[in-house]
């Protein structure tokens, strides 16, 4: 393969145990003909890629509150994120970036799009994601349903956009949460299109049935949901798992249709190059 396109994977998992890697690395894979990519371990080493070396970004999950760091690797990612922003700025050749919940949290505080705060209770499971107007003709949700269905796994949530920002940033709200008409609190923002190369969810576009069941390989964690949510959700829950129009469905859509995306634009201008 010559001169393949190279993607950076950004772990933000600070070494705890997760499947997050395993799905994205899963995706990844599916595209190995096309690209290769190499993971930087961003909290627990300090780890960033060369930005003149890698084309694709994709920052993902991970724990802890996001508004804070221990002021070198969070102070360096912030950095980084405006290296990447200025690039596409300046350079006819783009970078593609996609921020997965964590990732997608400090994004948002970061560019002073909305507020980020903690959550009454942590939102686990399988969750309905609304597509927004902007969203229905987003090309990183095309061929989702709408509502569709994803795995959310959070302690904290982006509200109170800043639409005036927003307008000025030339940035896009692409999804919602569900609809909760009984409680009295607003509907978190679930996406948003930064620009023509950044997008950023707050649920788990890569997870799959088999890293949700392995989470409940935790009598402690299978306690903890069926405290949360009740016998019944729970089972609905496992019974979303199989279905293939949900779970899988989000799997097998997002982050292929942000890879084959960069992939093409890429390409497309590789060959612009070599004329």
């Amino acid at each position: 393969m010559s001169n393949p396109i190279r993607v950076a994977v950004l772990d933000m998992y600070n070494g705890e145990p997760n499947q997050g890697m395993r799905c994205i690395i899963d995706i990844i894979n599916r595209f190995n003909q096309m690209v290769t990519f190499q993971i930087f371990d961003v909290r627990g080493k300090n780890e960033f890629p060369d930005i003149k070396k890698f084309d694709i970004y994709i920052s993902t999950g991970g724990p802890g509150n996001p508004l804070e760091g221990d002021g070198n690797w969070d102070l360096k990612w912030y950095d980084f994120i405006d290296q990447l922003w200025q690039w596409n700025k300046e350079q006819k050749t783009k970078k593609h970036v996609l921020f997965i919940c964590h990732s997608f949290q400090m994004a948002c505080h970061h560019f002073g799009l909305a507020t980020l705060n903690k959550r009454k209770s942590t939102s686990f499971g399988v969750m309905t994601i609304h597509k927004t107007e902007d969203g229905t003709t987003d090309s990183v949700l095309e061929g989702l349903q709408n509502p569709f269905y994803a795995i959310d796994s959070r302690d904290y949530q982006v509200v109170q956009p800043k639409l005036s920002i927003f307008k000025k940033k030339g940035a896009q709200i692409i999804a919602l949460e569900k609809i909760r008409n009984h409680v009295e609190y607003e509907r978190a923002i679930m996406g948003v299109r930064f620009s023509e190369y950044f997008v950023g969810l707050q649920f788990h576009p890569e997870a799959d049935a088999l890293s949700f069941v392995a989470n409940l390989k935790s009598k402690e964690k299978r306690e903890n949901i069926i405290a949360m949510k009740g016998k019944t959700k729970f089972r609905d829950m496992l019974e979303d798992l199989l279905d293939e129009d949900k779970i899988y469905k989000t799997n097998e859509t997002i982050i292929p249709n942000f890879l084959r995306i960069a992939i093409n634009d890429l390409m497309k201008h590789k060959k612009t190059l070599s004329n």
